[in-house]
């Protein structure tokens, strides 16, 4: 079986950086997983009233409501089988130093029925995004949110993206520097910019066919 993010973009898998293939080539049948480690250049945040809706996001790991330079980060990339029998990798990033780093988690799933990646936010994954991927001309990926729903218990909705926030995520792989890049901006469409962030960091591949239970939800979600 191929990855999560080959499933995806098919052919243009290929087109990626060689190192940006490996970094997104984590899976199952792969049998490694990707642990990141660097420094965002630039964490930067919106207007003040935004700072009350990214504390509250905290709660699940689903906003980080921090903003500073030169701030320390990781990522962890592990693959295993949901409860549901669904291929999945982690996403969980943490950012700072200290015993509690403020830390945003994500599992990622391939839809057969949507045909595209859905990213699962939260400790709880109460929120699944549809992800839209694409290629640059540099073998960078660009991943793009769009529809969000909400789900919690029997409750199931599309969340208006009126008050939400759509995501550009670009990665790349530096040859020069020897390491990747990430630059990430969220904004509304009528408030504008809410958080975004610079950073470069490293990776290594340890060999792995399941993730630890420290990264993965305390609950998963079937509905996509």
């Amino acid at each position: 079986m191929t990855s999560v993010f080959q499933r995806a973009l098919g052919d243009d898998f290929g087109k990626l950086h060689p190192m940006m293939q490996r970094r997104f080539g984590v899976g199952l049948d792969a049998g490694y997983a990707c642990m990141g480690a660097g420094t965002m250049t630039s964490i930067r945040r919106g207007p003040w009233w935004t700072v009350p809706f990214l504390w509250i996001g905290r709660i699940r790991n689903i906003l980080v409501p921090i903003q500073g330079k030169s701030v320390p980060f990781t990522v962890e990339n592990f693959p295993y089988v949901d409860p549901f029998g669904r291929e999945t990798v982690t996403f969980v990033r943490s950012y700072g130093t200290g015993t509690h780093p403020h830390r945003f988690d994500a599992t990622m799933i391939y839809s057969e029925s949507a045909g595209r990646v859905i990213d699962y936010l939260g400790t709880h994954q109460h929120l699944a995004v549809d992800l839209d991927l694409s290629v640059g001309d540099d073998g960078s990926l660009l991943l793009v949110s769009d529809a969000q729903r909400f789900y919690e218990g029997p409750i199931a909705f599309r969340f208006p993206m009126l008050f939400s926030g759509r995501a550009e995520l670009r990665e790349s792989f530096d040859d020069d520097a020897g390491v990747y890049r990430i630059h990430l901006e969220v904004t509304n469409r009528r408030f504008g910019f809410l958080f975004g962030y610079t950073g470069t960091f490293e990776c290594t591949f340890p060999a792995a066919q399941d993730a630890p239970a420290r990264l993965r939800p305390r609950r998963h979600e079937r509905r996509e």
